[in-house]
């Protein structure tokens, strides 16, 4: 039965070929790059590889076309395989298989001096290598899919993973499963935010902000003056949109959301990988495969493990966060020293607003520092990888995504949580100010309160990173694809005898002439390189995003509006981007997203924490919650006609007096004159101290005590709730289980039969 099947002739796309490798014309075949570029050929066609070579010019096109002998052996040893037999359709091979079967025996093929394909390329032996479009396929997806007038309508999935294979279709899946359901938080967050609005003229709070007759302590050192609260109105409406009661429920609920999009994406996965008979796929087995293909007399390659690599991995890994946190903390010296600087120019304007000019400097620094250690991060990972000694490709991209990921999210969070949970904390207080250096004084929080600056710090992340990094994400290689247009020749048309070819269904063994084949060849040339990060970067890019939606939405409710919008727009571009201006991704096959499953479930998991945390913390969700019950007009159950709020902004000042000699030390007579010319003998600022002595009163103790159980007893009823959620939700729909089961057994009888025959 099995010597029948595996003598059926596989599927091709005849006027295609299976890959494409690309060279120089080198005229001096004494040369070494020509040695080895010859040397590389003749070993592809001991393995009875046909290869065509076609001249243009400053460049040689090697059309690279496998035996069908080649697709045989795959197939059969796909067949008798412990993990794959049951996988897919095995009585036929489809052109995406067929690439990566060539990709897998170009990759591991060696001349005699022990280079591979690879050290080729860095050795500009080789120039390019890719696969090619196939036109009509490439024009079907362009219609239904990869346009912008598609934003607003469904994928054609299985179309995709036809062309690009299971592991991009599957990021594409997940992205689009990710934007629909993001539009519940969306509204919801918008809810929150028009919840804010509502009370914005008529809230206490803001009503006593405005009003206030309230003198503040200057916020730096020499140049700045005691300045009026009621500077900050503005501000303190801006804090209530985000910092209010309905964002407590709305953290909670994102917490919740958050596993419900998990489950959820496990049941929509499963339909869909076992409608394309991949449930049981083992990306492992198949490079075991696919190296007995390349080479029958391969070694085999064993797993390795030892202590000595995995302590060293470790210790390096744990060298290189603690390198990426002090980059955040060299930030925070920046923007300090950056402030005293500023304020000390002789620019008015300057002066005036140092500490908005040292915010902004800190940005584009942050900016920069987010470009190098990208770059920095990804080497070093790959580093740590071969420390490693994987043996399998998979395992490696596993490990490496893993390391990237944790590199990555230090670079982007570690100033986010320096401002959510460290900014205006560990500042001390007037009289006793801590310095840098014992000379400069650590940043304040914002005057409207400090979750204002996780709420800015958020808004230019969501609005500004995201426009920046689709605008280049495009135009980089839009602008690269026309560049290489105007630096060659303009493409001949394909002549009519071609032409009718490339239209019909051509009967297999026709071919292209070479000028219409060089043609199609040098289209391909000329769009943007893959390689296999391609693919890694827009993964990584989406979850970095889904971190900033659930781990500090609790500061900022439109972060998943954001998303979403964002969401829309990349999926267009980034199927633009693939089908259009980039040369054909090699198809994978796989049957789930890899370890990225793993990294959002421990983003959710810290999300719980994270905003629990902004909540219990940074926010003043709890300070409010303790004046209203507690030294508020309704305290101890008394019933007034006044709000229960009302006093709350005095109740959290303290007061600083300049007959205190340390006081009169920090401040200078100048800083403690109004904008108005008046003179004043104290000043308030936003803590809870004794007036005499600068220790923390009693009710600071009580608010902490407060602060610390509402955390322990948010994280405890998230958890529950997201653990009871992934209970209630099957992983996989019952339907997609009895058709597997249905398949398994009529496979079964089948081979019974077979048997008995």
């Amino acid at each position: 039965m099995a010597t029948e099947q595996t003598s059926l002739p596989p599927v091709q796309t005849p006027l295609s070929y299976d890959y494409i490798l690309v060279a120089k014309t080198i005229d001096n075949q004494e040369r070494e790059a020509f040695k080895k570029q010859t040397e590389y050929i003749d070993e592809l066609k001991k393995k009875n590889i046909k290869v065509t070579k076609i001249i243009d010019d400053e460049l040689v096109f090697y059309g690279i076309q496998a035996p069908k002998e080649i697709f045989e052996k795959y197939r059969y040893l796909l067949k008798v395989s412990d993990a794959c037999n049951w996988s897919s359709d095995q009585n036929v091979v489809p052109l995406s298989t067929r690439i990566r079967i060539v990709h897998f025996i170009l990759n591991h093929t060696h001349i005699r001096s022990g280079e591979s394909l690879r050290d080729l390329m860095k050795m500009k032996v080789f120039e390019a290598r890719f696969c090619l479009h196939e036109k009509k396929k490439q024009k079907d997806l362009k219609e239904s899919w990869a346009r912008w007038t598609a934003c607003l309508q469904g994928q054609p999935i299985t179309a995709v993973r036809n062309y690009f294979g299971e592991k991009v279709a599957l990021y594409y899946l997940w992205l689009g499963w990710y934007t629909y359901l993001l539009i519940p938080p969306a509204i919801i967050g918008v809810i929150v935010f028009l919840y804010g609005l509502a009370f914005f003229n008529s809230s206490p709070l803001i009503k006593e902000v405005c009003e206030a007759d309230i003198v503040m302590c200057p916020l730096c050192d020499r140049r700045c003056k005691v300045w009026q609260l009621s500077d900050t109105c503005t501000y303190a409406k801006v804090s209530l949109l985000f910092d209010n009661n309905g964002t407590v429920l709305f953290a909670m609920f994102m917490a919740v959301w958050a596993t419900l999009f998990l489950e959820f994406w496990k049941r929509h996965r499963a339909s869909y990988v076992c409608d394309w008979k991949v449930s049981d796929w083992c990306e492992e087995e198949e490079e075991l495969i696919l190296e007995i293909v390349n080479n029958a007399q391969c070694a085999p390659k064993e797993h390795k493990h030892s202590y000595l690599r995995s302590i060293l991995v470790l210790i390096c890994v744990t060298a290189m966060i603690l390198v990426i946190i002090g980059l955040a903390h060299a930030l925070v010296v920046f923007r300090v020293i950056a402030a005293v600087l500023l304020a000390d120019g002789s620019w008015e304007f300057l002066s005036t607003h140092s500490n908005s000019g040292a915010m902004m400097l800190g940005a584009i620094l942050h900016y920069l520092i987010i470009t190098v250690m990208t770059r920095i991060n990804r080497i070093v990972a790959m580093k740590l990888c071969e420390i490693e000694e994987t043996r399998s490709f998979a395992a490696t991209e596993k490990s490496f995504t893993v390391k990237m990921f944790t590199f990555q999210f230090f670079t982007y969070f570690s100033s986010l949580f320096y401002v959510a949970f460290f900014l205006g904390r560990i500042n001390g207080h007037p009289g006793g100010y801590v310095r840098i250096a014992g000379k400069w004084r650590l940043e304040e929080c914002h005057p409207s309160g400090c979750l204002t600056d996780l709420f800015i710090q958020m808004a230019i992340i969501m609005v500004l990173k995201q426009t920046i990094s689709n605008v280049f994400e495009f135009t980089g290689p839009w602008f690269c694809r026309w560049l290489k247009r105007k630096r060659t020749q303009k493409l001949q048309r394909k002549c009519a005898h071609c032409y009718l070819k490339d239209e019909s269904e051509a009967k297999y063994g026709a071919e292209l002439c070479d000028n219409c084949k060089l043609r199609d060849w040098l289209s391909n040339y000329r769009l943007n390189d893959v390689d296999s990060f391609s693919l890694f970067n827009e993964f990584l890019e989406m979850v970095i995003q889904f971190s900033f939606t659930t781990i500090f939405v609790a500061a900022f409710p439109l972060a998943p509006l954001l998303a979403l919008i964002n969401n829309v727009i990349e999926i267009r571009l980034d199927a633009i981007k693939m089908v259009t201006l980039e040369r054909r991704l090699v198809p994978k096959k796989t049957n789930d997203i890899g370890v990225w499953i793993d990294v959002l479930e421990a983003i959710g998991v810290l999300a719980v924490i994270a905003n629990g945390l902004v909540i219990g913390v940074s926010s003043d969700f709890i300070p409010r919650l303790v004046y209203r019950y507690r030294y508020g007009p309704c305290a101890n159950g008394t019933g007034t006609d006044t709000d229960c709020m009302v006093g709350y902004i005095n109740n959290s000042l303290s007061i600083a007096k300049m007959s205190d000699q340390n006081i009169h030390k920090e401040f200078s007579p100048h800083q403690m004159v109004t904008a108005s010319g008046l003179n004043v003998s104290y000043c308030s600022y936003k803590d809870y101290r004794s007036n005499e002595d600068y220790s923390f009163t009693p009710q600071f103790w009580l608010i902490l005590a407060v602060r610390f159980a509402f955390v322990i007893l948010f994280e405890h009823v998230v958890v529950i709730c997201k653990f009871i959620a992934a209970w209630f939700v099957p992983s996989a729909p019952m339907q997609v289980k009895n058709d597997r089961l249905f398949d398994k057994l009529n496979r079964l009888k089948e081979e019974l039969s077979s048997f008995e025959a």
